[in-house]
């Protein structure tokens, strides 16, 4: 019926096209950082990330290092409200 080839033909055919498709849909990532409420403090986020930078006990702390990240590589600050809402965005692009 098949012989192994096209079997493995079939397949490679089918990866290659999963990940054109992939790439296609998907954005490339950012280095924006947010400033965001978190456990009682505040805390940095890089966009995109589940996981936080950096934790603060003050939103100014956090605001200065994220700031310091965004500077590094061009990207934006993003800062939030105690209720999660964007507040203001600040723009280190080159």
């Amino acid at each position: 019926m098949y012989n192994n080839k096209s079997i493995l033909r079939v397949i490679l055919d089918l990866i290659t096209a999963i990940f054109e498709g992939y790439q296609k849909h998907s954005r490339p990532r950012t280095w924006h950082q947010h400033v965001v409420p978190y456990k009682g403090g505040w805390a940095v986020r890089r966009e995109g990330n589940k996981r936080v930078s950096s934790k603060h006990r003050k939103q100014s702390t956090a605001i200065r290092r994220a700031k310091t990240a965004a500077r590094k590589r061009g990207a934006d600050v993003i800062i939030h409200r105690a209720d999660g809402t964007i507040r203001d965005r600040i723009s280190f692009e080159d």
